[in-house]
């Protein structure tokens, strides 16, 4: 399945959210992401028709078992990556930008070689 950019920001932020509390809503999404209810809405929607996300009786938002790999899977990426950058001095807000842009698009061999890099040499 092919997921665009901005349904992998939807799904790491959904999985942020629920790190932070048991019930994420359409709204919180829509103020921690800065989108407008109609987008968020439409978002959810078609996450929801590729089976990566449900929603209870209460319109309360959880990720699915395949929501929840691929959204482990992007903040994975977004954290090694932020770590990477501000480990080599960039300021922590234009490295997490930063990764933000770069963990949508770097390959898995890449990504594993950062990781067993950082690994190798005593980082996270």
């Amino acid at each position: 399945m092919a997921l665009q950019e901005s349904g992998e920001m939807y799904l790491e932020t959904i999985y942020v959210l629920s790190l932070e509390s048991t019930a994420v809503r359409a709204i919180d999404i829509g103020e921690h992401m800065g989108f407008s209810k109609p987008s968020v809405s439409r978002a959810l929607g078609l996450l929801k028709d590729e089976g990566l996300i449900r929603k209870d009786k209460n319109n309360h938002i959880t990720l699915t078992a395949a929501g929840e790999i691929l959204a482990k899977r992007i903040y994975e990426r977004h954290t090694v990556l932020s770590g990477l950058l501000m480990g080599l001095g960039v300021d922590e807000k234009t490295a997490t930008e930063d990764a933000c842009r770069i963990e949508h698009y770097i390959s898995d061999t890449t990504f594993e070689a950062i990781k067993a890099h950082m690994k190798k040499y005593g980082k996270k």
